[in-house]
């Protein structure tokens, strides 16, 4: 019994040795040098471990182990700082946000309480006027006297004539405030929460559009990572996150009370569309401070109404007006700022045509392009001022949130054609459905020259521009194909040639490295306005040249591309696109073209005498089939503008060149919006709405019937689920459609086309169905793939099926698909006869 206590204690004061042993004390010394490569390299290896211990005399002592145990526990207690860091932020922006819910909580409750009242007033009101005793009603004290002055409002001072003195103005400010704060934090519009749009941590705010009102008019309320004062800085600077800005004046600014200010602005907003003029604004703005410490900038339009200074109308704009509106901004408990903005004007929709009307008639439509623009670009700079600066091609955030702001104003600037900008019209050649515009201030500088030695110098630009009006289509997917396929519409001689205006010395850009190239490869840049715009560079390979501008060069455009989303109601959809010089700098000249497609809420009557759309009849036309089933699809104007810059000895020449093309790019804008039109009612959607199926044509269902029934004769198993094989055509359809491996036909040709493939096999290529006939068999595999194809082809036709090994696919994109094994067999018809050859690509996955 001794012996074994003995025992027992010894190795007990052996265990608590051991566990001594393995903390170790560091010294300050020995902690500072261990820190120091630890932000060098935060996980180095054995051998950077033991030069550390070489290199430093203090760590001479510690067993190169603890030092790797001490590098493992820096790692996870950096991991825990940085996931507390992150939930701490978290908790702060969630709490401001429940906080901010409850204020709208609290003014929705209120908002149903005064329609309540109303609604009571009204209909006690409307009995008293009908009833013989309405004097005794009246008398007896019910309802209150101020009652009825809300029935029969008498004229407010704003709408009595002033003077225009600094009393006068301080009076139209002070009651413009007491307005917009009734509508950003009241009850004076009914707002409804925009559709697609629903409040969370990660969403953009709480958006409202209004119900009922005059005008159009969106509400946004908001959390932004940035002091009051610099957000209000931002507000004030509309051009700087405005895209449809063209210039805001500040004409004059008088002091208001304590910190207060009011200026008199005069802005100018481009027109989005060739249909529509553009507007302008004379406004009053009034920025103060609140009681609460609140800061508040709001503004109005100045009209004859109010007495003030009036500033005369401009030609050719047509001058809007804003209703109260601003921005009510105030310091977060949790750190940044609280904003709520309105935005409420009349834009004056009798002065666009009918077919039009409806995207000046949208509170979804300002909610986008000026309450959530506003909060976006909020966010982005928040966003990059907490965080270390990424840079794309080595520019900052800023630079390249500037480059799309370009890429816009150029597009807007020769999408309007305003004279005061050196634009003017040139005749037509008696076909209105394109107008061309010519701006001779414009001068393009070029270094390249043609055979004779002669430099090219360009003396001006010009602008084709039309508009058009699509059915049944979506505006984000059509954009899609268009910058996924640029082969489809444009012309890549005329590309080369238009390009020779810009400085066509490419070998300095770091693209060029990539070398050989055919089509076009997307490089992207950054996402410049969130997740919802792009800026690109495209490379376009091997482009033809005119006139030997261009040999042996490529082509690049730096493109941008928004409207992303289709969830959000009002989403304008844009690509836009310029060529870019050798030293792709920021104060290159750009001449912008591109697309803009913009939703039209409400149908349309395109039978109307006013309805001015010069291309709306040929693609109905084209849609005869939807119309007779009776689909009444959702519409949208698309507005296409190209600049080309020109000498001015051929400027006839060029103008009669791009009126050509602008025909072109219409007509197979037309055909492509038809086609995806028609797909989204043949092909089976992937997960479709609440399980519905399209209806599928007879020769989908057919072929996906032969494919299935090949597969069975040839491998003696079944490609689907015995219960769908069994079933209906459609059933077949839809299991072959969302059948996990890609299953990709082609035809039986010397030159194999594709024909036919299942949703997995155009995500593997990353193409449409529309695309699809375009890409051929060979192009598809890379060089060893290509070589298994040769060898086992000739089986195929002979044994009518065959196994491929592992491989890579390169899918339209130029990206590499890695996937673990083929299979390829021969599709026979029912009459026997071989229709074409399927191929199924298991278990692929992009490399």
């Amino acid at each position: 019994m001794v012996a074994a206590r003995e025992s027992s204690a010894a190795a007990a004061r052996e265990a608590a040795m051991m566990d001594a042993s393995k903390y170790v004390r560091y010294t300050p010394e020995q902690v500072e040098a261990l820190e120091r490569l630890y932000y060098e390299c935060p996980k180095p290896s054995s051998l950077r471990r033991q030069q550390l211990v070489r290199e430093c005399p203090v760590l001479a002592n510690v067993d190169p182990k603890q030092i790797k145990v001490w590098f493992q526990n820096r790692r996870c207690r950096e991991k825990q700082r940085k996931e507390s860091s992150r939930l701490q932020q978290l908790n702060r922006k969630l709490t401001a946000m429940n906080k901010l819910l409850m204020e709208e909580n609290d003014r929705l409750q209120k908002q149903v309480s005064h329609l309540v009242y109303q609604n009571s007033s009204n209909g006690y009101f409307h009995r008293a006027t009908t009833d013989t005793s309405c004097d005794s009603v009246v008398t007896s004290g019910q309802p209150p006297q101020h009652n009825v002055a809300a029935v029969h409002p008498p004229a407010t001072a704003a709408q009595q004539p002033r003077d225009a003195s600094p009393a006068g103005l301080m009076g139209i400010a002070e009651e413009t405030l007491t307005e917009f704060l009734s509508k950003a934090t009241g009850t004076a519009v009914e707002w409804v929460q925009m559709p697609g749009m629903k409040p969370g941590p990660d969403s953009i705010g709480i958006i409202a559009i209004s119900h009922g009102c005059a005008g159009v008019a969106a509400r946004a309320c908001g959390l932004v990572g940035m002091e009051p004062a610099k957000v209000a800085e931002i507000l004030k600077d509309r051009p700087l996150w405005l895209r449809d800005c063209r210039s805001m004046d500040v004409v004059n600014v008088l002091p208001a009370g304590t910190n207060g200010t009011i200026e008199l602005l005069y802005m100018q907003l481009y027109a989005p569309t060739t249909l529509a003029p553009a507007r302008d604004f004379w406004l009053l703005r009034y920025t103060s401070i609140l009681d609460d410490g609140s800061l508040v900038v709001c503004e109005r339009s100045l009209s004859s109404k109010q007495g003030g200074p009036n500033m005369p109308l401009v030609q050719p704009f047509i001058r809007g007006e804003m209703l109260p509106s601003g921005f009510l901004i105030r310091p977060s408990d949790g750190g940044g700022s609280v904003i709520h903005i309105v935005d409420h004007m009349d834009l004056e929709p009798w002065s666009v045509p009918e077919v039009v009307r409806p995207l000046y008639e949208s509170s979804a439509m300002i909610a986008q392009k000026m309450s959530m623009a506003a909060l976006r670009y909020l966010r982005q700079v928040a966003h990059e001022d907490t965080r270390s600066v990424i840079t794309g091609w080595g520019r900052q955030p800023a630079a390249l949130r500037a480059l799309s702001q370009k890429l816009t104003r150029g597009f807007n600037e020769a999408l309007n054609g305003l004279a005061d900008d050196g634009w003017s019209v040139i005749e037509s050649d008696g076909v209105d459905d394109v107008c061309i515009s010519v701006n001779s201030s414009k001068v393009i500088g070029c270094n390249a020259t043609f055979n004779n030695g002669l430099p090219i110098v360009s003396t001006g630009v010009l602008c084709a521009k039309a508009s058009m009006l699509l059915q049944d289509v979506s505006p984000p997917s059509l954009l899609q194909f268009l910058r996924e396929h640029r082969s489809q519409w444009a012309d890549s001689n005329l590309d080369a040639f238009f390009a020779s205006a810009m400085k066509p010395n490419f070998s300095n850009l770091p693209m060029s490295r990539l070398g050989g190239f055919s089509g076009q490869v997307i490089l992207p840049l950054a996402h410049t306005f969130e997740p919802e715009e792009l800026l690109e560079v495209i490379k376009l390979g091997n482009a033809s040249n005119y006139q030997d501008t261009l040999v042996h060069r490529d082509l690049f455009l730096l493109q941008m591309y928004n409207g992303l989303e289709e969830s959000s109601a009002g989403t304008c959809s844009e690509l836009i696109f310029a060529p870019i010089d050798a030293s792709f700098s920021d104060d290159s000249p750009l001449l912008p073209s591109g697309f803009r497609i913009i939703p039209i809420d409400s149908p349309l009557d395109t039978s109307s005498p006013n309805c001015t759309l010069d291309l709306a009849s040929t693609l109905e036309a084209a849609t005869q089939r939807s119309r007779i089933a009776g689909v009444n699809g959702a519409k949208a104007v698309m507005t296409i503008a190209f600049q080309f810059a020109f000498e001015s000895h051929l400027q006839d020449s060029v103008a009669a060149m791009a009126r050509q093309y602008m025909r072109s790019i219409i007509s197979s804008v037309q055909r492509i919006a038809v086609a995806l039109s028609s797909s989204s009612r043949i092909v089976p959607p992937v997960a479709g709405a609440a399980g519905q199926l399209a209806p599928a044509t007879p020769e989908a269902a057919t072929l996906s019937r032969w494919i299935c029934q090949s597969y069975r004769f040839h491998f003696g198993a079944e490609l689907i689920k015995s219960a769908d094989a069994n079933s209906s055509s459609e059933s077949v359809l839809k299991a072959v459609w969302h059948h996990s491996s890609a299953i990709l036909c082609c035809s039986l040709k010397a030159m194999p086309v594709f024909t036919f493939a299942n949703q997995s096999g155009l995500d593997m290529l990353e193409t449409t169905l529309v695309a699809l006939q375009d890409m051929t068999l060979e192009k598809v595999f890379d060089d060893q793939g290509r070589k298994n194809l040769c060898t086992e082809l000739p089986g195929i036709m002979e044994q009518g099926m065959a196994y491929m090994a592992g491989g890579v696919c390169v899918s339209s994109m130029g990206k590499a698909a890695a996937y673990e094994k083929a299979v390829a067999w021969k599709v026979v018809d029912d009459g026997g006869g071989a229709h074409c050859i399927c191929f199924m690509f298991i278990n692929w996955s992009f490399v």
